[in-house]
């Protein structure tokens, strides 16, 4: 952030110039949230097949609970004295990660590619809590509460993919396609 973009003010102890590299940090965990709550939307309304009804109610949950972490984040942003950006167009500018790529289709298909993005958004946002940890503590705590939550949702999605042995079918895939193809296939 450049010198004349620094907040005019942030929270006590915090330098401007602290808030500012915060706030940068917690705006791409703002975009990936509201691209996951889209993501978990478009699920919700796109999965079919015999396991409907159990992944269609399992979703909403997870939409409500992202969705409330996209406002924590904002507010936080806010507070740190920068005004966060919640719009379409800043989100696909910003964004690092492609767009997701099922439409209407199986349950372990949506599954199996929502495993990749869960593992994405959760490893992007471990960084940003290690990267804010000695900067700042609230963002901090604030990043790792909103961890717990998303590893439970994955946990919830594995547990469709997971054999009783184990094995995750999504093991060893890359992309959205492979992981939906591989879910299915192990059906």
């Amino acid at each position: 952030m450049a010198r004349k973009d620094l907040p005019k003010y942030t929270v006590p102890s915090l330098t401007p110039e602290d808030g500012a590299k915060v706030a940068a940090i917690l705006q791409t965990r703002l975009d990936a949230l509201n691209d996951l709550a889209l993501t978990l939307k478009h699920i919700h309304w796109n999965v079919v097949g015999p396991h409907f009804i159990a992944v269609h109610e399992m979703i909403d949950p997870q939409v409500e609970a992202v969705r409330a972490m996209v406002d924590a984040i904002a507010e936080r942003i806010a507070t740190l004295g920068v005004a966060p950006v919640g719009t379409p167009g800043a989100l696909v500018r910003n964004r690092t990660w492609d767009d997701y790529s099922i439409g209407r289709a199986l349950t372990t298909e949506h599954l199996g590619a929502l495993d990749l993005v869960y593992v994405g958004v959760i490893t992007d946002h471990r960084k940003a809590a290690e990267d804010v940890e000695e900067l700042d503590t609230v963002t901090n705590d604030l990043l790792v509460g909103h961890l717990h939550e998303l590893e439970l949702f994955h946990w919830f999605v594995r547990a469709h993919l997971e054999s009783s042995g184990g094995s995750l079918s999504t093991q060893s895939t890359h992309t959205e396609k492979s992981a939906a193809k591989k879910a299915s296939a192990a059906e």
